[in-house]
């Protein structure tokens, strides 16, 4: 890559960043991302060729980062990838594009939404809460279309936020993620929130329990958490049940919760609701598998008497002959 120019022209030079970049793209990227859009923005001014081998030696990074790193702008579209190169996006144009046309398709629910006093100030609240009063204009149309999609109240839209906010990930991705994991929980108002916030405690204490009794240290799994959610949210069992279930595994080294899961969905299927009820089931189970080791013990018994017998009759023939 040639660039040509003369020293005090690159002194005095300057390359603008978009406040846009600040308010969209700057909490999301990695800093290697960050350091690589800086680095061709800086050259697409002066429209040179760039090798991928040499921004990767410029900027002490992999090629394998490089790479990663224009393919994560290329999705954001902040840049182009053409067949001779790239080309930078404008992004302002971009956020105007994001501002414009869903406004376009739903002109009478912005207009109806800015006559609203509570939901105005709710966004202006999260706003000077979550955004230091530098929110991008492509927010204010996002979270009211966000109103009308969960049809949340003005307390839950704000507690969204502070609930990404406060786990670092305020971004669009993850706070859709958040609100539709919400709107499955049925969640419009704060008291349903609230009541969701109380289970979802009561869950988590269900949780540290199951863990700490089977001698689990680290944190479980996804997959383990959606069978103790399937134990106490689909199936209704507390935790008095569940532990009757962990104690029928004592006699394992290293019970896993497929184990557990099935001794549960059979109580489940079996409708068994209480812990009566799985008590009196299991004492039941106890009192038949005796009774079938008695008539084993009786048949097997049986069984040696006439062997003996037979053998007798032979010694008494014997002796007559």
């Amino acid at each position: 890559m040639k660039l040509e120019q003369n020293d005090l022209s690159m002194i005095f030079s300057t390359t603008e960043i978009s406040d846009v970049f600040f308010t969209e793209y700057l909490s999301q990227a990695s800093g290697d991302y960050i350091k690589v859009y800086l680095y061709i923005l800086f050259l697409s001014k002066y429209g040179k060729d760039v090798k991928l081998n040499d921004l990767s030696k410029k900027l002490a990074l992999p090629l394998k980062t490089i790479q990663d790193a224009l393919k994560y702008w290329e999705d954001a579209e902040v840049i182009i990838k053409k067949s001779t190169g790239y080309v930078v996006n404008n992004l302002q144009e971009i956020e105007l594009n994001k501002l414009y046309k869903p406004r376009l398709s739903s002109k009478i629910d912005v207009e109806k939404s800015s006559q609203n006093q509570y939901r105005a100030k709710a966004i202006e609240d999260i706003n000077t809460s979550f955004f230091q009063g530098v929110m991008s204009p492509s927010w204010y149309n996002d979270i009211d279309l966000w109103f009308k999609k969960y049809n949340f109240d003005e307390q839950v839209m704000i507690a969204l936020f502070r609930y990404c906010f406060e786990r670092s990930a305020l971004h669009r991705n993850y706070i859709v993620a958040v609100a539709d994991a919400w709107h499955k929980s049925n969640i419009k108002t704060w008291t349903d929130l609230d009541m969701y916030y109380e289970k979802q405690e009561k869950l988590n204490i269900v949780k540290k329990s199951i863990a700490k009794k089977l001698g689990i240290n680290r944190t479980l799994t996804q997959y383990e958490e959606a069978y103790i959610e399937k134990w106490t949210v689909d199936f209704g069992f507390s935790l008095d049940i569940i532990e009757l279930a962990l104690k029928k595994t004592t006699s394992k080294s290293n019970p896993s919760f497929d184990y557990i899961d099935k001794i549960i969905c059979d109580w489940h299927d079996r409708n068994l609701k209480t812990v009566s009820d799985i008590q009196a089931f299991l004492e039941q189970m106890k009192f038949k598998k005796a009774e079938i080791k008695n008539l084993e013990k009786k048949s097997y018994n049986n069984y040696e008497q006439r062997k003996y017998d037979n053998f007798d009759n032979l010694y008494a023939n014997v002796q007559k002959a």
